[in-house]
């Protein structure tokens, strides 16, 4: 079994390595540019591979098909000499027919209690090079299109090629030098490729600036309408940011805010934050943003030991109150959130709603500060921070897991003189649309 699968893996290798320099030449031009611009139309880029992508895939003629290991996995010989390797009891779990999946919902039927983990095929077919026709020992039959099995190769380069597709996880990194991406409000809400560029851009730079706005509340509801929904809080469905008195928040306060993302304090903080300035101070209250990701792998490469103990500490938050309603939240939260292979998924950091209840040994408690501090003074280095200041009109759109951000203080008068409106929207809403929009985009082209 094993001397069969390790001569379809070096095949595959060899497939592989002849590949390789042809994506690297591709792809190289993405890899050497440092810096974002709008005139690249990253929507263009996106739809651009995947319209190619589409085409690549409608054209995969088999070439033939065999059960291999004493058919534990069906083999598929393409026409351009590569090969994918198929379990067997994937292709159980995953037939297609109308009585194991439900079209209309694109959703399995078949009980995972009925699915012998075991099962072998009776009989293997290619048909007309277009599809794999299959016969389980129960005479249950299953067909499997060429450009469906393509589309879920198990190669390592294929297996990341439909995770990119599916997740958009390539990032603009920037520091002070970010080169603010700016589209128009009204193109937004009523043109679906400028949507998608708007959401495409937030995705991989983190930030957008829409411009010419009406200036009134109420003008975040359409953003939440054109992605699908916003996300209600205690706060309520958007919150008024301006000087009040008794705030229950230090944001509707005239001090300076230091770098912080919002609500920690939530075990599923909201992915998306929106703030539509609608009045501005004239002196003082400029905003500031920093690329939490960016610095976070600065970090790492600078203090790895201080980096371990972030993302390994669980730190408590609290927030308690009334707005929309009374309120008493409370949450465990590690200050750099990562996955299993070190890549940085969330940052979690509000310095005013990190409890004093600190849920660690007392001989950690003074290697925990230090480590927080050493970040934290890299987070406001020249070098990593972009300082703005909003005009009315002007929305700013940015992501509130990957981005830190923060305010100067202005001076109180007697009337309010800055209001920003804010609200919050969940990644798997944002995520949603944009997936949505390339589907609608490609078909027009």
């Amino acid at each position: 079994m094993w001397k069969t699968i390790a001569k379809y893996l070096l095949r595959t290798k060899l497939h592989q390595d002849y590949l390789h320099p042809l994506l690297q030449a591709q792809n190289g031009k993405h890899i050497l540019e440092k810096h974002f611009s709008l005139s690249r139309r990253p929507w263009q880029h996106s739809t651009g591979a995947a319209q190619a992508v589409q085409i690549s895939r409608g054209s995969a003629p088999i070439q033939k098909v065999e059960a291999l290991d004493k058919n534990q996995f069906v083999c598929v010989h393409w026409e351009d000499g590569s090969e994918s390797l198929y379990p067997s009891v994937w292709l159980r779990d995953n037939c297609q027919c109308p009585d194991c999946f439900l079209h209309s919902a694109k959703a399995r039927k078949l009980p995972l209690e009925n699915l012998d983990v075991n099962i072998e095929p009776k009989d293997v077919t290619l048909m007309e090079q277009k599809k794999v026709y299959i016969i389980w020992p129960d005479n249950h039959t299953s067909e499997f299109e060429a450009e469906w099995l393509k589309k879920r190769c198990f190669s390592e380069q294929a297996r990341a090629k439909i995770q990119e597709e599916l997740f958009l996880s390539e990032r603009q990194y920037w520091g002070s030098d970010l080169q603010l991406p700016t589209m128009t409000f009204e193109e937004v809400l009523y043109c679906d490729k400028s949507a998608y560029k708007w959401l495409a851009t937030l995705k991989k730079v983190g930030i957008v600036l829409l411009t010419g706005a009406p200036i009134r509340q109420g003008e975040l509801l359409k953003l939440g309408q054109r992605i699908g929904f916003l996300r209600l809080t205690f706060y309520g469905p958007t919150w008024q940011v301006q000087d009040k008195v008794d705030a229950n928040n230090v944001a509707y306060t005239t001090g300076k805010l230091s770098f912080h993302t919002d609500y920690p304090v939530l075990q599923y903080p909201p992915g998306i934050q929106f703030l539509h300035c609608i009045k501005q101070t004239p002196t003082g209250g400029e905003s500031e943003v920093v690329d939490g990701f960016h610095v976070a792998n600065k970090f790492k490469e600078r203090n790895p030991q201080a980096f371990q103990i972030l993302t390994s500490t669980p730190v408590d938050f609290t927030d308690t109150g009334t707005d929309y309603c009374d309120f008493s939240v409370q949450s465990k939260q590690r200050i750099l959130d990562i996955d299993d292979k070190g890549q940085m998924v969330r940052i979690n950091f509000n310095n005013a709603t990190r409890d004093t209840i600190l849920d660690i040994p007392a001989q950690k408690v003074k290697p925990f500060y230090s480590a927080l501090k050493d970040f934290v003074n890299l987070l406001n280095s020249v070098e990593n921070k972009f300082t703005y200041k909003m005009k009315p009109g002007e929305i700013v759109v940015f992501d509130n897991w990957r981005l830190l951000h923060g305010r100067q203080s202005y001076q109180a008068g007697t009337e309010i003189s800055r209001h920003l409106e804010g609200a919050y929207a969940d990644w798997d809403v944002v995520m949603s649309r944009l997936r949505i929009l390339q589907k609608n985009i490609l078909k027009r082209m």
